[in-house]
């Protein structure tokens, strides 16, 4: 293993303070990325990159190198870029993350080689359902936890890639266990399908599912609005913090993985989708023209 672990860099992003996701992500990120290709091509956690007008990696001898955003897809969460020169490491292959079950021992890997590392156990695969309108199928969560999880590499003891860091979590261990942090992981086979089409065009070609701009949390039982994309869908539609979700389209939500599912089921980016809600103990039903994200935010320079 000890090998390829140079295979792993820092990444450093600056986003300008006009972007939407400077607001919440900060207009200065700094994370890890991996090497998968002879030519500098890097696979990183994705909203390390989004909005940048600059990236800059940083190799294992502490040499900075420009690079430039090649692709990201918010569907799975992973993000490319490659530098301007190709780096003098040899890459890390895809691994097959479907080989990692509960209690399955892997490697946490950052930029500094082995004193970068920790050795962790596979907590849980689960579903994950992000408030930011994000669902992965079989995530992974280790403990224990990572300090400098976001673009971090899981390793196999073979030193392929399993998976690429993506959160800090409280509870890693899963629903009804007790709060023990880890991290979550978005495994490797998740890009596989995708990554040609991603390296090639920077995005995928099939129709962006529908975004309603809502950062929505269960709470109590019941479906949350935590908070509101500025300009998006769901603002512009007059929704507001603390309304609670009832039912989209007349059929019930369960939890907010269903919401997600639901939405993304009711036709591309542009339906128009109605929401039975609450607010102040009021009922009331809100028609709102769902949006493409990717046009909500912007990539790189362009």
């Amino acid at each position: 293993m000890a090998e390829v672990l140079p295979a792993v860099v820092g990444l450093k992003t600056t986003i300008p303070e006009s972007r939407r996701s400077a607001q919440t992500l900060g207009s200065e990120r700094e994370g890890h990325g991996i090497v998968i290709d002879d030519e500098g091509l890097i696979v990183t956690i994705g909203y390390l990159i989004m909005e940048a007008d600059t990236v800059t990696i940083t190799d294992i001898d502490g040499t900075e190198w420009p690079a430039h955003i090649v692709g990201y897809d918010y569907e799975s969460g992973f993000g490319l870029v490659r530098t301007e020169m190709p780096l003098a490491v040899k890459p890390m292959r895809f691994g097959d993350s479907d080989t990692l079950s509960l209690r399955s021992e892997a490697v946490v890997a950052g930029l500094g080689g082995e004193k970068a590392t920790l050795k962790v156990k596979v907590a849980s695969r689960r579903e994950f359902a992000g408030y930011w309108e994000y669902l992965l199928d079989n995530a992974i969560f280790t403990v224990p936890a990572y300090p400098l999880w976001g673009g971090s590499a899981l390793v196999d003891a073979d030193g392929t890639l399993l998976g690429v860091g993506s959160l800090l979590v409280q509870e890693a261990l899963g629903p009804g266990a007790p709060a023990f942090p880890g991290n979550m992981y978005v495994p490797i086979n998740r890009l596989k399908p995708i990554f040609s089409e991603l390296v090639a065009n920077g995005r995928l070609s099939t129709p962006p599912r529908p975004w309603l701009g809502v950062y929505t949390v269960e709470h109590m039982g019941q479906l949350v609005i935590g908070g509101i994309s500025d300009a998006g869908p769901a603002d512009r539609a007059g929704l507001q913090r603390g309304d609670i979700l009832h039912a989209l389209n007349d059929e019930v939500l369960d939890d907010v993985a269903d919401f997600y599912r639901k939405l993304w089921e009711s036709g591309p980016a542009g339906t128009t989708v109605r929401l039975r809600m609450e607010r102040d103990n009021d009922a009331f039903e809100v028609a709102v023209r769902s949006g493409d994200r990717a046009r909500y935010h912007k990539y790189g320079a362009d």
